[in-house]
Parts: C-alpha cells; sequence; structure tokens
C-alpha cells in the first residue's frame, strides 16, 4: 500500500521509487471488531487514510480517526508513547480501549494516574496481530462496562511500516 501521506517520509524522491508498505491484513478482523459492540476509531498514523486503505480490505466503514497532527514520532511524558496524551484528551474522560503493539508499562501508569474513566492499554505482538486471545481481552473488558457506558477503542496501525497480522 501507497498512501499519500507515505511521500512526506522520502522528501525529493520519485514516487516510483517508493516502496509501498507491507501491510498484512485479516479481513474477517472487520466483522470481530464491530462485533465487540465499541465505538471504533482509528488511533494512527495513517489518520484518515486508515478509512481509505485498510477499513475497506478489512470491510470496515468510513471510521473517524484521531488527528495527531504533526505529533507522530518522539517520546510523550515520563517515557510514555507519542500518542497517549493525546488519546487521552480525545477519550475525555471517557472509558476506552487503546490497542498497539508499542504500549508500554509507562503508558498504563500514565493512564491510571490522569484518566478517571476504564481505561485498557491492551498490547498486541507485531509479529502475531490480533489473536483470538486479543479479542477475548477486549470483549472481556467491554462486558464489565458499567451499564449504560459506552467503550470506545482506539484501533490502530502503530506506524506506516507495517506490522504482520494487525487489522490497519
Amino acid at each position: 500500500m501507497k498512501p499519500p501521506s507515505l511521500a512526506a517520509h522520502y522528501p525529493g524522491k520519485p514516487w516510483a521509487y517508493v516502496k509501498p508498505l507491507r501491510v498484512w491484513l485479516y479481513p474477517d478482523h472487520g466483522t470481530a471488531l464491530t462485533g465487540l459492540g465499541y465505538s471504533i476509531v482509528w488511533a494512527t498514523t495513517w489518520m484518515s487514510e486508515a478509512s481509505d486503505f485498510i477499513a475497506p480490505a478489512i470491510s470496515l466503514p468510513r471510521l473517524p480517526f484521531v488527528d495527531f497532527g504533526d505529533r507522530l514520532e518522539g517520546t510523550g511524558p515520563g517515557g510514555t508513547h507519542w500518542k497517549t496524551e493525546v488519546l487521552l484528551a480525545h477519550a475525555d474522560g471517557r472509558d476506552f480501549t487503546w490497542v498497539d503493539d508499542e504500549i508500554t508499562d509507562a503508558d498504563r501508569e500514565f493512564v491510571a494516574a490522569r484518566h478517571p474513566g476504564r481505561a485498557l492499554l491492551h498490547w498486541v505482538d507485531p509479529r502475531l496481530g490480533l489473536q483470538e486471545t486479543d479479542f477475548a481481552a477486549l470483549g472481556a473488558f467491554g462486558a464489565a462496562a458499567p451499564r449504560g457506558s459506552q467503550t470506545p477503542t482506539e484501533i490502530q496501525r502503530s506506524r506506516a511500516g507495517g506490522r504482520p497480522g494487525a487489522p490497519r
């Protein structure tokens, strides 16, 4: 896949010489994700392009996305991922799930100390992508939500470089 934003990573290089991103997709993941009953939001460097390139391949509709602006790398406060603060602001106190292959204990501690709602920061093995055990954990978190609450999820693609097996 060659989303237009990829060109920014290769300034001056002719587009024909930019290698496409290797993205491993599982068509059934769209159905499995929507079956969780979450409000799904892309939290990926692909931002809006995730709905153009990834969503159709896994049968997801166009989805909203977290706009990270120019903050697409680096480290956040206390060694957190650069996405952590932005995702907390996006969640705005609501329960949320963040699925990523770069989540660390620093992110979990940061969220636990600053977020009033329930939060599941779920690490996915980048070599395997989402597996049945991951879906079970996501389902259990959603099922444990207090009656009447909504649990938005941040389904993401960690980097423009692609990770085998993850829905992106």
